[in-house]
């Protein structure tokens, strides 16, 4: 029996630096295809800054062609503003790839982190250096990026978790 190859995207939503991942996933193993970030200008309107989010993820999504999309859940700030700042990011995250007719998944932090690192409450350094390890090849040049990978791991180790419960009919 073959496996299909299916790429995926991993977002990590935020205003000032949208981080993205792309993976290929085929079976149980992964293959590292780029990463990178958005960026939106601070000194332009919410509505600007969103719109770039927005076109800088549509432009990666037309140049990679991923099949699905997985974006990390947001914690709750202490900031009420920032909050609600980082919330439409997130909505632009969600809405993007949907728009471009893919399926998003979420995931919450903890999970990401557990999944990539084994524990829940890992910090950023060690889920960079274990992305680092399980995609030997990627080029991660900002936390942002990292995360993003994470979050592609996450969804290729839970979809495939998904499809083998499905096969054996559980």
């Amino acid at each position: 029996m073959s496996r299909a190859l299916i790429r995926i995207i991993g977002i990590d939503p935020g205003l000032r630096n949208l981080g993205w991942g792309i993976v290929d996933s085929e079976g149980s193993r992964l293959t590292f295809v780029a990463c990178g970030s958005v960026h939106s200008d601070a000194r332009t309107t919410l509505s600007e800054r969103l719109r770039q989010l927005h076109e800088g993820l549509a432009d990666v999504i037309r140049l990679h062609a991923p099949h699905e999309a997985a974006v990390e859940e947001t914690f709750v700030n202490r900031d009420p503003q920032g909050a609600l700042k980082l919330g439409q990011a997130r909505g632009v995250a969600l809405l993007t790839p949907a728009l471009a007719g893919l399926s998003v998944a979420e995931y919450a932090a903890n999970l990401i982190k557990k999944t990539v690192v084994g524990a829940g409450h890992a910090e950023k350094q060690q889920v960079a250096m274990m992305v680092k390890m399980l995609l030997p090849k990627s080029d991660a040049k900002t936390a942002d990026a990292a995360d993003a990978l994470a979050v592609a791991i996450t969804h290729a180790q839970h979809r495939a978790a998904r499809a083998m419960r499905a096969a054996l009919g559980a």
